[in-house]
């Protein structure tokens, strides 16, 4: 891994919890191979472009990295219902790029997501966020009739799959995309004999993360280093 930079970030109010302060610690790299992501993954870590970071807040833990074993899983009826509902939803799988149509979903994901849930607003570079990274990434595109309804981004390191973000179309949004975004990595990381399919922070009290925890069982990392067995049926 090509080091640029660490530091850790002043402590600012939380996104999560409005209550908390949090505070990450950062480091940007110019280049990683899939193994040594990897590892940083098991520890903790997650990343956005070139950008790995972990919170290391100082009144707060809830910020928990988890992950579901694919050989375990099994979905509830809710899952299922996702998954009958984009039966017909096509997916394709490819190197990330930038387009017109990405990011003009990509901005009204966002407005309805600031104006129904409180997220900010703000610009923010496409390329940066999504396309240019020190690792090969792969762009999962879901299109329903050809139209384009959902955008999500994912690494795959030797133990699994780790997804990096999901935005949809909030016209289709009964369809439970984001669900079926998830059972579609179960269902590729089963077919290629990977154990893992990581889902980021679940965090207690934050309505839009709390839905990572209903895909179950699942592992969370404890802070002695280990993972152990978190939210079962």
């Amino acid at each position: 891994m090509h080091t640029l930079m660490t530091f850790v970030s002043e402590a600012d109010r939380c996104q999560y919890l409005s209550d908390q302060q949090w505070r990450f610690e950062y480091e940007i790299v110019a280049s990683a191979t899939a193994s040594e992501y990897g590892d940083r993954l098991r520890s903790g870590w997650r990343r956005f472009g070139y950008s790995l970071f972990r919170p290391v807040c100082d009144a707060c833990t809830r910020c928990q990295s988890v992950r579901v074993p694919v050989g375990g899983f099994t979905p509830d009826r809710s899952q299922r219902r996702a998954r009958k509902a984009n039966q017909h939803t096509a997916v394709v799988m490819r190197e990330p790029s930038e387009t017109p149509e990405k990011r003009q979903l990509f901005d009204e994901f966002h407005r309805y997501q600031h104006e129904s849930k409180g997220w900010s607003n703000g610009s923010s570079d496409y390329h940066e966020m999504f396309v240019a990274n020190p690792l090969p990434t792969e762009e999962w595109c879901y299109r329903i009739d050809g139209r384009l309804v959902g955008v999500g981004y994912v690494d795959r390191v030797p133990d699994g799959l780790s997804l990096i973000y999901f935005f949809h179309d909030p016209q289709a949004r009964d369809r439970s995309l984001g669900t079926f975004n998830i059972l579609t990595a179960i269902d590729v990381a089963r077919a290629a004999g990977l154990p893992y399919v990581y889902l980021g922070y679940y965090v207690d009290g934050c309505r839009s993360l709390e839905y990572k925890g209903r895909f179950r069982p699942n592992e969370a990392l404890r802070p002695d280093g280990s993972w152990q067995t978190f939210l079962t049926r």
